[in-house]
């Protein structure tokens, strides 16, 4: 162990390059060290990031809900936020725009929960007190008059009498008493909403997660019974070999009684690539590759949903070649059921975000 007390500043870390174990030499620049090299010294281990919980890394669904109330002074309010299944994050955000900057901050925060999907997130805010803060919309009232007196002008014209209006009648028109454009400075009101957002986002991501857990065990439960499918291909296709192999010498022999003149190179190449297209072994391998990393990516969770879909569209390729090449009525029923097994994990992988 070396210990550097006062001498630390004159310490320097050295790569010695001809050395293939990747070691450091310490250099001592004190004046008493002259420059020389202490002995060789791994790099201390890298720091690990000790942030991420295990809450990050759940597979989470792209279906949820959740709704919160709250109140402040005499503002009373309601939130809802809810999400579906979408190809990438649509965020639609109804919130009064009269409270400055209440969108802006908001949009971060809930970005930051989903990565996929169509998310909405509702406010609606009353006010106990909405009476005495109505306010007279001057311009809309000029407007509202100036309508009512054309359309009594025109009604003269016609010949027909019309009930004189009243103040009460005018003022009950949408738009002309605003109750809520508050004068109020809503920047208290904006920090006691947002303080209430983690709370409704956390409920959301745990239904989120709910769903995604429900997810993950009904297609480890399909991948047991493709792992099973694929194993009973396997078992048919060592089984048909022997059939494949007349069938490969009947053709043979049919084809030489009657390719007089022809290549036998040319027949023997033609006859092999015929051999090569009835083996399926290699899109059994591929669906056991396949069966592995789609585990893999649920086991490590996050949003692995484009990454699922992708390894579904591999997962239809292989078993549409597995029946394309089947050449048995056994094979091909188990092929058969592979494609309809995908088809329902597809739509489970369609709901992970």
């Amino acid at each position: 162990m070396l210990c550097f007390g006062n001498d630390a500043k004159h310490i320097k870390f050295v790569r010695n390059r001809s050395d293939k174990a990747n070691k450091w030499l310490i250099a001592d620049l004190s004046p008493r060290g002259h420059g020389q090299c202490l002995p060789r010294c791994e790099l201390p281990p890298k720091r690990i990031d000790m942030t991420k919980t295990s809450k990050d890394s759940a597979l989470r669904s792209m279906t949820g809900f959740a709704a919160g109330t709250g109140s402040f002074a005499s503002f009373r309010w309601a939130w809802d936020v809810r999400s579906v299944n979408g190809k990438g994050l649509d965020l639609r955000l109804r919130v009064p725009d009269w409270i400055d900057g209440l969108e802006t901050a908001l949009r971060p925060l809930v970005t930051g929960r989903a990565k996929r999907g169509n998310v909405t997130l509702s406010l609606r805010i009353s006010r106990d007190d909405a009476a005495g803060s109505l306010a007279l919309n001057e311009p809309h009232m000029q407007a509202v008059i100036q309508n009512l007196l054309a359309i009594e002008a025109e009604a003269m014209e016609q010949g027909l009498s019309l009930a004189p209006s009243r103040a009460t009648d005018i003022a009950s028109m949408r738009g002309v008493m605003d109750a809520g454009a508050v004068q109020d400075d809503p920047a208290p009101l904006r920090a006691a909403l947002l303080s209430e957002m983690p709370k409704l986002l956390d409920a959301f991501d745990e239904m989120r997660v709910r769903e995604g857990a429900a997810l993950r065990d009904v297609m480890l439960s399909q991948l047991a019974e493709v792992e099973k499918l694929t194993g009973q291909s396997a078992a048919l296709a060592e089984d048909r070999k022997d059939e494949v192999a007349a069938n490969l010498k009947r053709n043979l022999a049919r084809v030489l009684d009657n390719t007089d003149g022809a290549d036998p190179d040319r027949v023997a190449q033609e006859l092999a690539l015929l051999a090569v297209k009835s083996d399926v072994t290699e899109e059994i391998d591929r669906l056991h590759t396949h069966i592995a990393a789609a585990r893999k990516l649920l086991s490590e969770g996050g949003p692995v949903g484009r990454k699922l879909d992708f390894l579904m569209q591999e997962f239809n390729r292989e078993a549409n070649t597995l029946c394309s090449k089947a050449q048995n009525a056994d094979l091909t029923t188990v092929g058969l059921a592979l494609k309809a097994l995908i088809d329902q994990m597809r739509e489970q992988v369609q709901n992970v975000e």
